[in-house]
């Protein structure tokens, strides 16, 4: 088994709605990256980094964010850090529209996961279900599963949430045993709200 909690990367091939409503792709994920993360200050390094934007675009998108009061700055130069301002006159409907219209398509986290090997079961649960309950989001069965890949494709969904996905892998004949004793982990997924994207082991 393998089990990880892992940082944003990338996604899209093309513009969504939102994105065009928002302005512009970047803007949308360092949106999504301060709101869902509204605790933590990030370097323009480490905003870039999270949402795998460039340093240009990340300094350009978050200047405006800043002029328009949704994060405010902190400190000068490159230890400077950026943070959610929740003092923004908007904010409460501004974190309420933007956690209400992000998600990413069962489909894409498909096409995505089978990537990385012989995809036999992708369950959804956790943030993507809406179900605070399991450990895990994302349950991924396969067998020679290349773990770098699939934590490549777990990072592309991350930078699209704009937020961290804990996910965990098992070889088919694990799994079946796993789920044979009734291990706390599978059933923290199953017995909880979730979603069976693709089923080859007959669940």
């Amino acid at each position: 088994m393998t089990w990880y909690l892992l940082r944003p990367r990338p996604i899209s091939n093309g513009m969504e709605p939102l994105a065009k409503l928002i302005g512009s792709p970047g803007r949308l994920k360092l949106l999504r990256l301060f709101l869902f993360n509204q605790d933590a200050a990030f370097t323009l390094a480490e905003a870039g980094e999270r949402a795998k934007l460039t340093r240009e675009v990340t300094r350009d998108e978050c200047a405006i964010l800043v002029a328009s009061g949704v994060i405010r700055k902190k400190g000068t130069g490159v230890k400077a850090k950026y943070q959610t301002d929740k003092r923004f006159e908007y904010f409460g409907a501004l974190d309420t529209f933007i956690r209400t219209t992000t998600a990413v398509q069962p489909a894409t986290v498909l096409a995505l996961v089978k990537k990385a090997g012989t995809l036999r079961l992708l369950v959804l649960s956790g943030i993507f279900t809406g179900s605070i309950e399991p450990q895990i989001d994302l349950l991924v069965v396969g067998d020679n599963l290349d773990e770098r890949a699939l934590a490549r494709a777990v990072h592309v969904i991350e930078a699209e949430l704009g937020r961290e996905v804990r996910y965990a892998s098992f070889s088919t004949e694990d799994f079946r045993y796993r789920r044979g004793v009734y291990d706390r982990l599978i059933r923290d997924v199953l017995d909880y709200p979730h979603q069976v994207v693709f089923d080859r082991i007959g669940l």
